[in-house]
């Protein structure tokens, strides 16, 4: 029997972490590298650190925040913000990340999935689809912090994501 594996999401907003209920009213509760220390000490298995501002803000990465946090962790880490090249992703893999999330470039590009595979392997490619229930218990894919609405299924556009060589998916709800 396969045991769970324990991966944190961490949401980051200028530098620091915060929480949000339905992707709405951010609240402070603190700094990564802290939390960071405290997962370490929890034997997490792997961590998510998502900039929720960076592609709604259009927003580059903040490397020297990545550096740290990857200088830090002691378990495998996955980061998305603000990813629009593969550039970026050369970049955050050679600062010790193992995983990029790519959400709503990704939905506005999907050959850049592909690209991104192609280059750095499907295991590197981590696509969140962010969904909302819309009406009659249909659900659409929204973008930029939800603050875009798209027209596409979910279903559809995951199995697009994997086609196009996402290694892994997150679904991302944003009514719970």
């Amino acid at each position: 029997m396969m045991l769970p594996r324990i991966i944190p999401c961490l949401l980051l907003k200028d530098k620091y972490l915060y929480k949000t209920i339905q992707f709405k009213k951010p609240v402070y509760i603190g700094d990564p590298i802290n939390a960071i220390k405290i997962l370490n000490e929890k034997q997490v298995d792997e961590l998510i650190f998502l900039d929720i501002n960076a592609s709604s803000q259009n927003k580059a990465p903040n490397f020297e925040m990545i550096e740290n946090i990857a200088s830090e962790c002691f378990m495998p880490v996955c980061y998305g913000g603000g990813i629009k090249s593969i550039a970026d992703i050369k970049k955050i893999l050679s600062l010790g990340v193992e995983k990029v999330l790519i959400s709503s470039f990704a939905v506005e590009n999907p050959t850049f999935i592909k690209e991104a595979s192609c280059i750095f392997g499907s295991q590197s490619i981590v696509v969140c689809i962010d969904v909302k229930k819309i009406f009659f218990g249909k659900y659409e894919v929204m973008i930029h912090n939800a603050k875009k609405k798209t027209g596409l299924d979910p279903l559809g556009f995951a199995l697009k994501a994997q086609e196009m060589g996402a290694g892994e998916l997150i679904i991302n709800s944003i009514d719970r």
